[in-house]
């Protein structure tokens, strides 16, 4: 990544931006998911993504060239696991609130830190140790009270697939550390991007909605607010060091809250407010440890 000069506020807005536009993605996929089958969403989501992403890889100068690869076993894993992720997350907001499915994604770090130390030899830091008590801490205060009574209307099931999502992320993240250093970031995005739109292509066989107009145009929207999303987070951490931007990981949960209470008539709920705290706290404990915080939200 490009070493630009320090322009922090800049930095901030655009961090800003990515959340409210990942939870435009992420409403949009809401929004039709009683309809629209999951596999049909991460076709078009994947497939919408890669418009702006290709405009912003040409503005760069990094397409075609900086597709070249020496590693396609590695891209083929990072990018299976990362589809996959993708049909999680978008069943698990299927069965949640927005702001929960967002708030269960946080666990990504807090996955990525017992992966390095179980599957890359890392040390297993006072850090990432608190990190996992306490984010473990905030999954249970938000899952268990209602876990009971949630059971009939899918709910725990939307718990457990937000969680899965958050563990093949955190596991496609630590296959991005090991290929990244031969291969370009503009590679990895633009394949994962691709086999996802395939693996969503494939579920074509098993049944596809007959799009409404106002469905295809959500669906679009998806993607261009999917892609546009990782350019904007893209370019804040070229403008501003991770550790400015960490805090504003809280305003990027106020999007989806609002999201839910507006759009979709869904109060923010008691356990929700107590493990907001807990979780981010574990996330930043689990992820902060110097360099290794900067990449993660660099990827």
């Amino acid at each position: 990544m490009d070493h630009l000069e320090e322009r922090p506020t800049l930095g901030i807005v655009l961090r800003v931006l990515s959340g409210l536009l990942f939870t435009g993605m992420l409403v949009c996929i809401k929004a039709v998911s009683d309809e629209v089958p999951v596999g049909q969403s991460v076709f078009f989501r994947s497939l919408f993504a890669l418009l702006p992403i290709v405009v912003f890889l040409l503005l760069r100068r990094e397409f075609p060239r900086g597709l070249a690869t020496r590693r396609p076993l590695g891209h083929a894993l990072r990018s299976g696991l990362g589809a996959a992720a993708m049909f999680a997350s978008f069943a698990a907001v299927a069965l949640l609130p927005v702001a929960e499915a967002t708030l269960l994604a946080q666990l990504t770090p807090v996955f990525m830190a017992i992966g390095g130390v179980l599957l890359l030899g890392e040390r297993f830091s006072l850090n990432r140790a608190g990190g996992v008590v306490l984010a473990l801490a905030g999954v249970a205060v938000l899952i268990l009270p209602g876990l009971n009574a949630s059971s009939s209307n899918g709910q725990s099931t939307g718990y457990a697939l937000g969680a899965l999502s958050a563990l093949l992320t955190a596991g496609a993240l630590l296959t991005v550390r090991r290929i990244s250093r031969t291969e370009t970031a503009a590679s990895i995005a633009f394949y994962f991007i691709l086999v996802a739109a395939l693996a969503g292509l494939a579920t074509l066989p098993l049944g596809w909605a007959a799009l409404t107009r106002v469905e295809f145009a959500l669906l679009v929207l998806s993607g261009l607010f999917g892609g546009a999303a990782h350019i904007a987070m893209t370019l804040a951490l070229r403008y501003a060091e991770a550790s400015r931007l960490a805090p504003f990981e809280y305003i990027a949960l106020v999007w989806p809250v609002l999201a839910d209470w507006v759009l979709f008539g869904i109060p923010v709920s008691s356990g929700f407010l107590l493990a907001l705290p807990l979780m981010l706290s574990g996330v930043a404990l689990a992820a902060m440890e110097g360099r290794r915080f900067k990449w993660l939200l660099r990827r």
